[in-house]
């Protein structure tokens, strides 16, 4: 199986199984989105919407995260993955988004990745959720995925992944890609233990026909 026909036929069963893709964070605008692709950096979407409607209650606004400081949300985001950072990312982010940008997320990759907290993957999120953008965010699930179906040749990085796949999708298809190989990591192909016998993308994967002998191969 070549590469681009391996691309086809996972994207066009993903287009058939799993038409609608998005992310799983709560959230009812982009700062908020902001706000919560910030704190599941190394922790899980579950966790974060646990936690975030307290957070958005008291701190709707940028100018109002931007009025206190990292002690007062570090009691907000204890139980999340390093909340001392994360308090302190999201109070400087709330206050360069006031200061410099009129309270608006940035829809720009160049202008997003100087707010504190936030990364490339971060910046992806929101371009391609927020703007509708191609961008494709590669967090450990889509850098795993990716690797193991085959439409990465062993990427060693993000940034690796990121390219390659940005190259072999179609543009159309990037933003909602990236949600599918998210959900397929989170719930079928996972780290330990992934579920390939069930796995609607054994055929297309090299990890399956490598584990499998040919004759379990249905």
């Amino acid at each position: 199986m070549t590469k681009k026909e391996r691309y086809k036929n996972v994207i066009d069963w993903f287009l058939e199984h799993m038409p609608v893709a998005e992310t799983e964070l709560h959230y009812s605008n982009p700062y908020e989105l902001l706000v919560a692709v910030i704190l599941s950096a190394q922790c899980t979407d579950k966790r974060v919407n646990m936690e975030t409607p307290a957070l958005f209650m008291d701190f709707p606004t940028p100018e109002a995260l931007a009025s206190t400081t990292p002690d007062v949300i570090f009691e907000y985001i204890k139980s999340i993955s390093f909340p001392n950072n994360k308090a302190k990312h999201l109070v400087g982010m709330a206050k360069m988004l006031a200061e410099d940008y009129n309270s608006q997320v940035p829809g720009e990759m160049k202008e997003l990745i100087k707010l504190p907290g936030v990364g490339r993957k971060t910046a992806n999120v929101i371009l391609s959720v927020v703007f509708d953008k191609p961008a494709m965010a590669v967090d450990t699930h889509v850098f795993r995925v990716a690797n193991r179906i085959g439409l990465t040749n062993n990427s060693k990085t993000p940034l690796e992944t990121e390219k390659e796949l940005v190259k072999h999708i179609p543009t159309e298809y990037i933003a909602t890609a990236h949600h599918w190989l998210i959900l397929h990591g989170r719930y079928t192909c996972q780290a330990r233990k992934p579920k390939c016998e069930s796995c609607g993308l054994k055929l297309y994967c090299k990890y399956f026909s490598k584990k499998y002998k040919p004759s379990l191969i249905s």
